[in-house]
């Protein structure tokens, strides 16, 4: 089988099992909404932002939880193929990690843009108001489009450095945290001054910030390029590693 023909069937290969592990499946699906409908009602009075409604602030970040989250799943399940033979009967196929890897990737961004879908139509049922058009919607849903995809391949990369998935599902309580200390659900200012670095720099603020200000048809600035890089450096990472990280485990 061809790198090209095995791509594809690969991505379906994942789609199908996460369609079976309905436990997974639920968890993905009513965490981010859950999260939402957590921090509008019950901090969004607390916090004062400069957004007439609270909603409208933390939606960009409950939207890259909701995708970091779906993308650290991609590292279990490499790891499960990893640990459970099936990787050498790919590769009596002719099958390569390109293809593997690709094939993980691709299900992991098709199963969080259903997931973010899901939490647009959440917020819009609580009061989201968007001000962006049609350029703004889809530069938005762009770079979530991105992040998700260098998520998935870091994930991915991991799934092959983890020996056991227990180890792998680690990655997914680090993805988790990376959103909190940004400014996904307060503003940056009103954190310890220690913090402020980290905050602005991290790659999950620059994504936020983009999305929220497209969203809202208000300046974005010089975010759009610097969550683009951070994407593309990670994408990069996850790319170069990948493959000797492939050939050091299936020896």
């Amino acid at each position: 089988m061809s790198e090209l023909a095995a791509w594809p069937v690969l991505a379906g290969r994942s789609l199908r099992l996460t369609l079976r592990n309905v436990e997974s499946l639920f968890i993905a699906l009513l965490l981010p909404v859950m999260l939402m409908l957590l921090f509008v009602y019950l901090f969004g009075g607390a916090i004062q932002t400069a957004t007439p409604q609270y909603v409208t602030y933390a939606l960009p970040g409950v939207l890259l939880l909701c995708a970091a989250y779906g993308s650290s799943m991609t590292a279990v399940m490499v790891a499960e193929d990893m640990t459970e033979g099936i990787v050498d009967r790919f590769r009596s196929m002719d099958v390569g990690a390109l293809s593997l890897l690709s094939g993980h990737v691709t299900a992991s961004t098709l199963r969080n843009l259903g997931s973010v879908t899901i939490v647009f139509g959440v917020a819009f049922a609580i009061g989201f108001r968007p001000a962006a058009g049609p350029a703004g919607w889809l530069a938005a849903i762009g770079l979530l489009i991105a992040f998700i995809v260098a998520m998935s391949s870091v994930s991915a990369m991991i799934g092959l450095l983890a020996r056991t998935t227990e180890a792998a599902s680690g990655f997914t309580f680090f993805v988790l945290f990376l959103p909190y200390p940004s400014s996904a659900f307060v503003p940056i200012e009103t954190m310890p001054g220690w913090l402020h670095g980290f905050a602005r720099h991290q790659p999950a603020t620059p994504v936020i910030e983009s999305v929220r200000g497209l969203l809202l048809d208000q300046p974005v600035g010089t975010h759009p390029w610097t969550a683009l890089a951070w994407c593309t450096g990670l994408l990069l990472v996850a790319a170069v590693l990948a493959g000797p990280l492939f050939r050091r485990r299936t020896r």
